[in-house]
């Protein structure tokens, strides 16, 4: 039996490695007496990755060996690590003033530079953590996911070590088999240099697991930096309440990597997992699900687990979340309030009911626009982001006055300094519709490498502006960074109106559907 398992999280931006913490305690619940240990890169400076590195594994000797790497595609559309990625793709590619033109250019290339050496870091991180361990277990083994490799889980094998376990999804069952000496075969995963991933491999179901809350004491134990993220109460701890998401939205592959299918934590084990990081000082949470409130058959156990928090007596605490504001009911909104909910993120993308459906989002935005109406009624006065991506599939001048006129709206009922415009442009990932899309209009070749972005032809198509409308988006972006980089929603927004105007309100809410060949003809229905 291999029993003693070493979790490396690779360096990232100060996140709560939830992902970590969850194999490792699910691992310890099903294997009591394994040996586990969990590493995260993120608490250590750079200079000290490798050295640090070795010290954890000559301590602790690991036959099975797991990295959790978090970011690959740096190519984010506002703020990345080497710099603002939508700036300077915008300076290089829109403005007409030269010396702009060349900062974009350079700003690009010490992106790239950033992008390539944390690739070069990271692999050889991984690279040398294996060699090391290989020194005190000849036969350990090296399993490498997280939410990038789930996603790029086709590119990331000419980087890895022959013989390298490459997970897809959820890690649980995978590492439940490894420590057993079982197969692995039907698992989401394969191993190079040995076998192929399997077609649409991400688009394998998980198998659902029963989850219960997760066992702080135990992670404490096995996790020396757990207290980093203790140290200062500005941190907001991730809790999973369920995994998957139902939805289709075109451009997001959250539903491939976690399933369509929503499983639903109970709310008990919700509350007690709180409990246990609340009674260490903790009074912010994430709740860390693709969806809080995915879809209205799900309101309930939100309802359940909102008001078992109230019967907790955590009165003093913080949450945030994604939510699907389609779903809030008035007795739901009440509840966000009483618990505790200070900021929340709609991903609408569009404020034109009619791009919304050919995104396949499923959202009805003036049932949105009712239900912020409660949550603003029942008392929720803090920060509400709304993230819209322009010249998404079909955009249009009239759609774009359709959605300035929507988020004045949620202005109205908010108050503009409450309503944060969150200003994307689609970064395209694999696996998703708007992949396909791209293929079947010529706009990407089906050979292209979604990691080339060091490649201009390959990374500009990628942050999703094609013509008609791209150098409209990116004269307004400039304008924008020029005058209030600070607040860059919210001045695309003004400068947008200033040059197209509003559309009426219920112009943006009503997306008339095209009559088909039988609404023409009624009767072909009898045939």
């Amino acid at each position: 039996m291999a029993n003693r398992v070493l979790y490396v999280r690779l360096p990232c931006n100060p996140i709560f490695p939830i992902g970590v913490v969850y194999l490792a305690d699910h691992l310890h619940k099903v294997f009591p007496d394994i040996e586990q240990r969990i590493f995260d890169l993120g608490t250590f400076p750079a200079l000290d990755f490798g050295s640090a590195l070795d010290r954890c594994i000559d301590n602790f000797q690991p036959n099975v060996l797991v990295f959790s790497w978090r970011d690959i595609q740096i190519y984010a559309p506002v703020g990345g690590r080497g710099g603002n990625p939508l700036q300077n793709a915008f300076e290089f590619n829109y403005a007409r003033n030269p010396l702009v033109k060349m900062r974009g250019a350079l700003g690009g290339v010490r992106m790239v530079a950033t992008y390539m050496n944390e690739l070069w870091q990271n692999t050889g991180l991984i690279k040398r953590g294996f060699k090391r361990a290989k020194r005190y277990c000849p036969d350990a083994k090296l399993v490498v996911g997280g939410g990038a490799v789930s996603v790029f889980y086709e590119q990331v094998a000419s980087w890895m070590p022959k013989g390298t376990i490459v997970s897809v999804g959820e890690g649980e069952l995978l590492l439940e088999k490894l420590v057993r000496k079982e197969s692995i075969s039907g698992e989401r995963c394969y191993v190079v240099g040995e076998t192929e991933p399997r077609e649409r491999l991400i688009h394998e179901w998980p198998t659902a697991i029963e989850k219960s809350a997760c066992d702080y004491a135990y992670i404490e134990k096995i996790w020396p930096e757990f207290n980093y993220y203790l140290q200062e109460n500005d941190f907001y701890i991730g809790v999973q309440t369920k995994r998957g998401c139902p939805h289709n939205c075109c451009y997001c592959v959250y539903t491939v990597v976690e399933g369509k299918q929503v499983r639903i934590n109970p709310s008990d084990e919700v509350v007690k997992e709180m409990q246990q990081l609340y009674d260490r000082g903790i009074r912010n949470f994430w709740f860390t699900d693709a969806q809080f409130i995915p879809a209205r058959r799900f309101i309930d156990d939100a309802v359940e687990l909102l008001q078992k928090i109230i019967d907790s007596g955590m009165k003093d605490i913080h949450w945030a979340a994604y939510i699907r504001a389609d779903n809030l009911t008035p007795e739901l909104c009440d509840l966000m309030v009483k618990t505790g909910m200070n900021y929340f993120e709609i991903g609408i993308t569009s404020g034109s009911q009619e791009l919304v459906r050919k995104m396949r989002m499923g959202y009805n935005l003036r049932t949105v626009l009712q239900n912020c109406r409660d949550l603003k009624a029942a008392g929720f006065n803090d920060l509400v982001s709304v993230n819209y991506s322009f010249n998404v599939i079909d955009e249009r001048m009239e759609t774009v006055r359709q959605t300035l006129a929507y988020h004045r709206a949620l202005e109205a009922i908010f108050g503009r300094d409450k309503v944060e415009p969150a200003i994307f442009f689609i970064g395209l990932q694999p696996h998703t519709h708007l992949e396909t899309y791209a293929f079947e209009n010529n706009l990407l070749k089906k050979d292209y490498n979604p990691l080339a972005i060091y490649l201009p032809w390959v990374a500009n198509k990628l942050l999703w502006n094609p013509e008609p409308l791209g150098a409209f988006f990116g004269d307004v972006c400039l304008q924008a960074f020029r005058q209030n980089p600070n607040d860059f929603g919210r001045e695309v927004m003004d400068i947008l109106e200033d040059r197209l105007g509003l559309a009426p309100l219920e112009e943006a809410l009503t997306a008339p559907v095209k009559p088909t060949l039988v609404d023409k003809q009624p009767e072909l229905i009898a045939q």
